[in-house]
């Protein structure tokens, strides 16, 4: 008798609820894990090099997590969710398995695929155990909902509610389970097993700034509690500074680190309460409830996995552009506008892009350019390393002012005050676009036609004025 735990978006051994599941009073058998490495599938939701990277390394961490817990994890090559029903279910017969546990994926090709997987093994008589574990509070909670009982769409009402529910409902961090026997025989597998130094992909591209792995999460997480929670609310919108952010956003993505585990940091340097205050701590936490919100958008609303905007009336009608010379400057780095050509240039070369950025380049592409909204997306899910769909897709919407809760479109930034406002001294730019490392003052922000020229510096693609007028003529139609 066997339980097998599916890993997915859960690369951990601590405060995962599967595996804290399948492991409980479980004393009679033996406890396996399984992942599936899935390339063709990852490549067509847009994963790009960095997040595939990103993700090996953490299941080879995850692979030394578990074999510490008495707990062997097995990579298989599926390249195709629709491949995963057959091979899981002949993986559990040889394994003698009666249970496989795994953590719910809300996307909805993954939603789908589980099913199949569902219907498999029930047709073997073998269990399928979900469970919520990528939020906080799950998405299907019924208390979680306006006074007319449906699901919420703004923001600041969903934080206070979660607040309150979070209070009469304390989610506790589940601790590392107990060490298991490791199997005294393991059968016969039905597959060739997956290793992640033998496959054909990079598993190091990023390695040095983003080692990965569970261990690499927590340590951040306790360094970020003594060294940047304080004074995040002041320093979080800098992109010059080094650890004015926490930098777990990679490892939240993938699940190395659980949002519960980050949220009662922030609780813990709040003195144990979850508030509305704005201190560092409490904007930290807001910042975690954000992703919660989107997460539950993305399961109330499917159409958004579905490349539609959440507000379908206002992107039909907006005459989008598809210029892919303007969008050939801006994805390279290439518009004439310091920090947006820093911030561009920085995740291209990094893998990740500053928070701050990450808003003033894509309401750049969507008002300035009037490119659509989703091409940016498609770039940012293929170049980040913390990927992730639903906030992702979030964050573009809000900035194209076409999702739930999102900028109002007469509210466009204004590239050059960004700069002078987060990048007064020009570090940022200077460090991402050193050819404009000479310039002093506000030159460095707004560099003159002469100055452009003399450097090899692009003049602007269009001017801050003329971009913005045709965007407030394109959202008024």
């Amino acid at each position: 008798m066997a339980h097998l735990v599916w890993f997915r978006s859960d690369l951990r051994v601590s405060d995962n609820t599967a595996l804290a599941e399948a492991t409980r009073s479980f004393s009679e058998g033996d406890v396996y894990g399984v992942f599936f490495i899935s390339l063709a599938q990852w490549r067509e939701h847009d994963w790009g090099n960095p997040k595939i990277a990103f993700v090996l390394r953490c299941i080879d961490s995850l692979q030394k997590n578990l074999k510490e817990l008495g707990i062997p994890l097995f990579l298989f090559v599926e390249e195709w969710f629709e491949d995963i029903p057959s091979s899981i279910s002949a993986l559990s017969q040889a394994l003698g398995a009666t249970d496989v546990y795994a953590n719910r994926e809300y996307e909805v090709n993954e939603q789908k695929r589980d099913g199949l997987v569902e219907e498999s093994l029930k047709g073997i008589g073998i269990r399928l155990h979900l469970f919520h574990d990528q939020t906080c509070i799950p998405p299907d909670e019924p208390a979680l909902r306006t006074s007319t009982g449906s699901p919420y769409t703004v923001f600041s009402p969903f934080k206070k509610k979660f607040i309150d529910l979070f209070y009469s409902r304390p989610k506790h961090v589940l601790s590392r389970p107990p060490k298991c026997s490791w199997p005294k025989k393991i059968p016969t597998l039905p597959k060739t097993l997956a290793n992640v130094a033998e496959l054909d992909f990079d598993s190091t591209l990023f390695a040095l700034e983003w080692p990965g792995g569970e261990r690499d999460g927590l340590r951040r997480l306790k360094n970020f509690s003594k060294s940047g929670l304080e004074d995040y609310a002041t320093q979080r919108d800098y992109p010059a500074l080094d650890n004015g952010t926490s930098g777990l956003s990679a490892y939240l993505a993938v699940g190395a680190i659980s949002p519960r585990t980050c949220l009662a940091a922030a609780i813990r340097e709040n003195h144990g309460e979850l508030t509305l205050a704005k201190n560092g701590a409490m904007t930290w936490a807001s910042e975690l409830i954000w992703r919660e919100f989107y997460r539950h958008v993305l399961v109330h609303h499917e159409r958004i996995c579905r490349y539609h905007a959440f507000k379908q009336k206002v992107d039909r009608e907006v005459q989008w552009r598809y210029d892919e010379q303007d969008f050939e400057a801006w994805s390279t780095g290439r518009t004439g506008y310091p920090l947006v050509d820093a911030a561009m240039r920085q995740l291209l070369s990094t893998g990740w892009m500053h928070n701050r950025l990450r808003m003033v380049v894509a309401m750049f592409l969507t008002k300035h350019l009037l490119i659509d909204w989703r091409w940016g997306e498609r770039f940012f899910n293929q170049h980040l390393i913390d990927a992730d769909f639903a906030s992702n897709n979030g964050g573009w919407q809000w900035s194209s002012s076409t999702g739930t809760d999102a900028q109002p479109y007469f509210r466009i930034f204004n590239p050059y005050s960004q700069s002078e406002k987060f990048d007064g001294q020009g570090e940022f730019i200077r460090k991402y676009c050193p050819e404009l490392s000479s310039l002093a003052g506000k030159a460095i922000h707004h560099p003159s036609e002469a100055q452009c020229n003399e450097l090899g510096y692009p003049l602007p693609i269009v001017e801050h004025r003329a971009g913005r007028e045709r965007a407030l003529d394109a959202f008024k139609r």
